[in-house]
């Protein structure tokens, strides 16, 4: 039996009643937060850029997130798979190295607009998208993270997929042709991180996704082999001897990923690599009163796979500065905040932020400062005018798993300040309390209906 299939049969079999109720919970804040960012993202403008591009010779009913306004299923996926990861404040997961939550969301919710969809139904194809994309990564992760591929979306469209073949109710061998269609378009390459390109791969996983379903359905053909053929997904993404099929299927559900590890909701707007060394510096401005004036010099120290990409001590533009530990780090300082706004236009221009990042050197923590399995670590070594130097030390941000969750108020306010301004105000609270009261839904449009924005058109777009 191929791999395709044991995946498919094992998605297939997950229904909603067999849900604990952890997962139902860690489902309902994963449709919060993503919906909320979302939102958000739909006025950055790697956003508009591509709606301005796609939108207008398109017609249906699948709302565009952020403009009231709806077009077809698969461009509404691709552009609010594009707004769900513009500001990098979208949710992250361990397991699956990237972000689980945005190559499945933006499709479901365009599909379930055109379908009709329960909300029990619409949770069930989240939580088996969820769990399908994170197994896989057992089999294929880190190396493909090291290798160079955007594992949100080289593996991240398997869990789009099969989500959407779920919520359609495919037959076993329709989701395993859905997988197996997927492998010819997984496509992300992370020499194009800190570009408006990333959010790119999102919005066209997320498509690509819910196409590669929709082909299924139709008795498109495909290798069933796709993913061990010996020209086939594992080889190709990862090469002979980098991945291990066996570790793929053991866990299944055991425990459910979005459980456990689960979901990391994101506390800032930029690269979850820089998180936990924003968090110490917090700590240390909280804890002493820390100003810039005070400081002479900062080192800082993350694990040297997340340092690669964030060893920008020169950001050029404001996506780049999103990947910059350099500028979160000095940002959180001057502000002691660091929010959406301080990545925008020309604030990573700002000279306090850039005074601040000419005294700070970024390197590799070692084994005496961390243990060797932890990846999710940061320290800080602030050494003040007066001498005194003060450290900080963050095994892992907070809000990083189910185990160290942001409480439900910090939810709420993260998603009230996500909409706010670009929804109508009279919505706000009615769509945060139906997404609280997601499975109860008879049809899950009675969250998009509320998502109507006070921008009609795709006025004011960037050329």
């Amino acid at each position: 039996m191929s791999i395709a299939l044991q995946i498919a049969k094992k998605a297939c079999a997950l229904q909603f009643e067999q849900l604990p109720p952890e997962a139902v919970r860690w489902a309902k804040v994963g449709i919060l937060d993503t919906v909320g960012v979302t939102i958000l993202g739909s006025r950055d403008d790697s956003t508009r850029k591509v709606a301005k591009i796609v939108a207008p010779a398109s017609s249906g009913s699948s709302l565009v997130f952020g403009f009231d306004r709806t077009v077809d299923p698969l461009t509404a996926a691709l552009i609010n798979g594009t707004a769900s990861h513009a500001l990098d404040f979208d949710d992250c997961n361990n397991t699956l190295g990237g972000h689980p939550s945005v190559p499945i969301l933006p499709g479901l919710f365009a599909l379930a607009d055109q379908i009709g969809a329960t909300g029990r139904d619409f949770i069930a194809a989240y939580v088996a998208g969820f769990e399908t994309e994170c197994k896989i990564s057992l089999g294929v992760n880190l190396y493909q993270y090291m290798k160079g591929w955007h594992p949100t979306v080289t593996i991240g469209i398997f869990g789009g997929a099969v989500a959407a073949a779920h919520l359609m109710k495919l037959t076993e061998e329709q989701t395993a042709i859905a997988i197996s269609i997927s492998a010819s378009m997984a496509a992300g390459i992370k020499s194009n991180l800190g570009t408006m390109t990333k959010p790119l791969h999102v919005g066209n996983c997320a498509r690509n996704a819910l196409f590669a379903a929709m082909l299924a359905q139709e008795s498109f053909t495909a290798n069933p082999l796709a993913l061990e053929h010996k020209q086939g997904y594992f080889n190709l993404f990862n090469g002979e001897g980098n991945y291990d099929i066996a570790k793929i299927l053991p866990r299944w559900a055991d425990p459910l990923d979005i459980v456990s590890p689960g979901i990391a909701v994101k506390q800032y707007p930029c690269c979850a690599s820089t998180h936990p060394a924003v968090d110490a510096m917090l700590e240390l401005v909280r804890e002493h009163g820390l100003t810039p004036e005070k400081v002479a010099r900062i080192e800082s120290f993350t694990h040297s796979r997340r340092l690669e990409h964030t060893n920008r001590p020169d950001p050029v533009t404001s996506v780049d500065a999103k990947f910059s530990v350099y500028y979160a780090v000095s940002r959180a300082l001057v502000d002691q905040r660091v929010v959406a706004e301080h990545f925008e236009g020309d604030s990573h221009r700002d000279p306090k932020v850039r005074s601040i990042m000419s005294r700070m050197t970024a390197a590799p923590y070692s084994t005496a400062q961390f243990p060797a399995e932890n990846h999710f670590g940061a320290e800080l070594r602030v050494t003040l005018k007066d001498g005194t130097v003060l450290t900080k030390k963050v095994d892992q941000p907070h809000g990083r798993t189910s185990a160290n969750p942001l409480s439900a108020a910090q939810l709420k306010e993260k998603f009230d300040n996500c909409v706010k301004g670009i929804i109508h105000d009279a919505n706000v609270a009615p769509l945060y309390e139906t997404i609280q009261r997601f499975e109860t839904l008879q049809d899950t449009r009675a969250v998009t209906k509320l998502i109507s924005s006070r921008e009609t058109e795709y006025r004011g777009m960037a050329a």
